[in-house]
């Protein structure tokens, strides 16, 4: 019955992490929009093509990918799992 229990609470936070990431995505591709938009708007009329939010979207989406990784792929959360069942298989 204990077991169960934890896993409810595991699967919980599983389901926590993942509409976090969701939300964060959803942020994420909103002000991208938002800055796209505004460097459009702001290029055609100064001239000024440079694509500044490029560096703004590929930053920020290198740390989304590594969130996205660890919310659904859970690396760190597996590696300590097979050490705890390393150890408890020892004893």
């Amino acid at each position: 019955m204990d077991n169960t229990n934890q896993r409810d609470e595991k699967l919980w936070k599983m389901a926590r992490a993942r509409a976090a990431f969701k939300r964060s995505l959803f942020v994420y591709f909103a002000i991208n929009i938002f800055l796209w938009i505004i460097w459009a708007v702001t290029g055609m009329r100064g001239g000024y093509y440079f694509p500044w939010p490029a560096f703004v979207t590929i930053g920020w989406g290198i740390g989304m990918a590594f969130r996205w990784y660890s919310v659904y792929h859970g690396w760190q959360d597996s590696m300590v799992e097979s050490e705890y069942e390393k150890l408890k298989q020892k004893q």
